[in-house]
C-alpha cells in the first residue's frame, strides 16, 4: 500500500479520529504555539505517532505549494472502495442516498462535493476510475474531514453501475439544464442517486441515458451555470429537505 501526504487540521484530525493506525509521521511548524496544534500533537503522541518539527521553508517545500496550515502528515493510503462496497451499502441502508460525479476532474471540486455529501447524509460518492479527480491531499484538505467519513466508490464502468443500482431499486436523477423539471418539484424522497456532470460538458451520453429523470436548478441571474460543487450542494440539500419533511 502506498503512502500519501495529508495537509491541514481538518483532514489530519479526521484520520486521527477514524484511523490513527494509518499515520507514519507528522510534520509540524517549529515555533508555532497554539491550542489546536498542541492538541493534534498531543493526540498523535498518545498513539505513538512520531512528530517532527520543521522550519516554515522546509514545511513549505514538503507541501509542494499546498496550503498546509502548519501541519502535514505522512499516512498510509486509505483503502479504495469499489462496486462490492456499493452493493453492501444498498443492502445495509433502508433508503440509500448516493452522489454520482461524472467527469469531475478538479480535486478542489471533488473535495467540496465530499464535504457537501457528508453534511447532507450521503452514504457514498460514486466516480468512474478514469476521467475523475483523485482523492489526493488537496481534495482531502478541501473536504475538511469528509473524505474520511464518506466512501468514495470508484467503479470501472459508470453506465453499468447506474444500471445495476437501478435494478436494486435506486432512482437515478441526473442534472441537465435543458429539462423542464425543476429540482425543487421532483420527488426525491426514496432510494436516490443524484448525478452531476462535469462543468461545461455535463453528463456523458451513456450516463444521461441511464438516468430515470432529469432535473435542473432554476437560474434567474445573468450567469448560465453554477460551479459543480455549488450545484451539488443545492441538489443534495433539496433531497435532505424533502426527506426531513416526511
Amino acid at each position: 500500500m502506498s503512502n500519501e501526504l495529508i495537509f491541514g487540521f481538518h483532514s489530519i484530525e479526521a484520520i486521527l479520529n477514524n484511523a490513527p493506525e494509518r499515520f507514519l509521521e507528522i510534520y509540524a511548524l517549529k515555533g508555532r504555539e497554539d491550542k489546536r496544534l498542541n492538541q493534534v500533537v498531543n493526540e498523535a503522541r498518545k498513539f505513538g505517532i512520531s512528530v517532527q518539527f520543521m522550519q516554515r521553508k522546509a514545511l513549505d517545500n514538503k507541501a509542494n505549494g499546498e496550503q498546509h496550515q502548519g501541519i502535514i502528515a505522512n499516512v498510509k493510503a486509505a483503502r479504495a472502495f469499489n462496486e462490492k462496497d456499493l452493493d453492501d451499502i444498498i443492502q445495509r441502508e433502508t433508503t440509500p442516498f448516493f452522489l454520482v460525479l461524472d467527469g469531475v476532474t478538479d480535486p478542489h471540486n471533488l473535495g467540496a462535493c465530499l464535504r457537501s455529501a457528508d453534511a447532507a447524509g450521503v452514504h457514498g460518492v460514486i466516480v468512474p476510475k478514469d476521467k475523475s479527480a483523485k482523492l489526493n491531499g488537496t481534495a482531502r484538505k478541501v473536504a475538511c474531514g469528509a473524505a474520511e467519513t464518506v466512501p468514495l466508490i470508484q467503479v470501472t464502468n459508470l453506465a453499468r453501475t447506474l444500471r445495476d443500482i437501478k435494478e436494486a431499486g435506486v432512482w437515478v436523477v441526473g442534472t441537465a439544464g435543458e429539462t423542464d423539471t425543476v429540482v425543487f418539484d421532483a420527488n426525491l424522497t426514496g432510494p436516490m442517486a443524484i448525478v452531476m456532470g462535469a462543468e461545461g460538458d455535463g453528463m456523458r451520453r451513456l450516463t444521461r441515458e441511464h438516468c430515470d429523470e432529469l432535473v435542473k436548478i432554476p437560474m434567474v441571474g445573468s450567469v448560465s451555470s453554477l460551479n459543480v460543487s455549488v450545484a451539488t450542494g443545492v441538489c443534495l440539500f433539496e433531497v435532505l429537505r424533502q426527506r426531513s419533511a416526511l
